[in-house]
């Protein structure tokens, strides 16, 4: 789950560099504050080669991200999709995880981000099924977390930045010390948001719900992409906001996101939901079979390298 496998190089700053090379000072700003914003995506092997989820989508969130932050990239997204299809390639990598990241760099302390340089780069590396290797056919555990998710006007979920990810951390300690196998936050309303790098959907009596964006859970772009394939199988598919014992009650939970994929949650708060349930394992049939090329009505979602 936390280790990585060193590829060859990391595109930084407009060239690809040795990995070993890819390093940056001590004093980097977002080292300190927290000022970078970044994505998670996935490239998948397909019969037609390699082929990456959404890749446009992804570096078109990490442009408003920057926005959101106040950061001016100096890169556009066709620029950041060129080179991400680049380092995938340099890397001789049929199945990858890709790591774009933009950071206030070496140049200046202090809260005020923007006399700092912003530094860019796209990092891959093999990844496996980020919530553990049987996760996505037996489930996962899940807890309740005494953390709340960080407010919506403090720290945005909209905005996916490294800040943000303290609030995961803690909550993900957590739920490993506790026993479970990954965390479910609530706002500070008491609403369920989401896992600390997952949205969330509940099933029951057939129909599919998951928190709306106002409840300050992030925009997920695999979150996005059940909704339709939901919609488009037949299901109900509803965003409204949820309380804990809508998860208590469900007939099937599961998580969605770019590493975790769709991974069912089996238990939560030691209550037994249920194993991977026939509507989970019909979505999670279908979203494989079109991160991997095999669902032809989806192509549009794949990006070739």
């Amino acid at each position: 789950m936390a280790e990585i496998a060193e590829g060859k190089y990391i595109w930084k700053n407009g060239k690809l560099v040795a990995w070993a090379d890819a390093t940056t000072h001590i004093l980097t700003h977002a080292l300190h504050y927290g000022t970078a914003v970044f994505e998670g995506i996935r490239c998948y092997k397909t019969q037609g080669g390699s082929a990456v989820f959404r890749l446009r989508d992804h570096l078109e969130r990490l442009d408003r991200s920057a926005r959101m932050v106040g950061m001016q990239l100096p890169y556009t997204v066709d620029e950041l999709y060129r080179a991400s299809v680049e380092t995938i390639k340099a890397n001789e990598l049929d199945e990858c995880y890709i790591r774009p990241i933009a950071y206030r760099g070496y140049g200046a302390m202090g809260v005020n981000p923007r006399p700092a340089p912003i530094d860019v780069a796209v990092a891959v590396w093999p990844w496996a099924a980020y919530l553990g290797a049987t996760a996505l056919e037996q489930g996962i555990t899940a807890g309740i977390s005494s953390w709340r998710q960080r407010s919506v006007n403090a720290t945005p979920g909209a905005v996916k930045s490294s800040a943000s990810y303290l609030n995961s951390g803690l909550a993900n300690m957590e739920a490993l010390d506790h026993g479970y196998g990954e965390a479910i936050l609530l706002n500070e309303v008491g609403y369920v948001a989401e896992g600390p790098g997952e949205n969330i959907f509940v099933v029951r009596g057939g129909a599919l719900t998951t928190p709306p964006l106002s409840d300050g859970v992030l925009e997920g772009l695999t979150r996005s992409s059940v909704i339709q394939v939901a919609r488009d199988l037949g299901f109900l598919v509803e965003e409204r906001s949820l309380v804990r014992s809508d998860l208590y009650c469900a007939d099937e939970v599961f998580f969605t996101g770019t590493a975790a994929e769709l991974t069912p949650i089996r238990e939560i708060d030691n209550r037994a939901i249920c194993l991977p349930g026939p509507i989970t394992k019909q979505l999670q049939t279908k979203f494989f079979a079109i991160v991997r090329g095999e669902a032809p009505e989806y192509a549009p979602w794949l990006d070739r390298v």
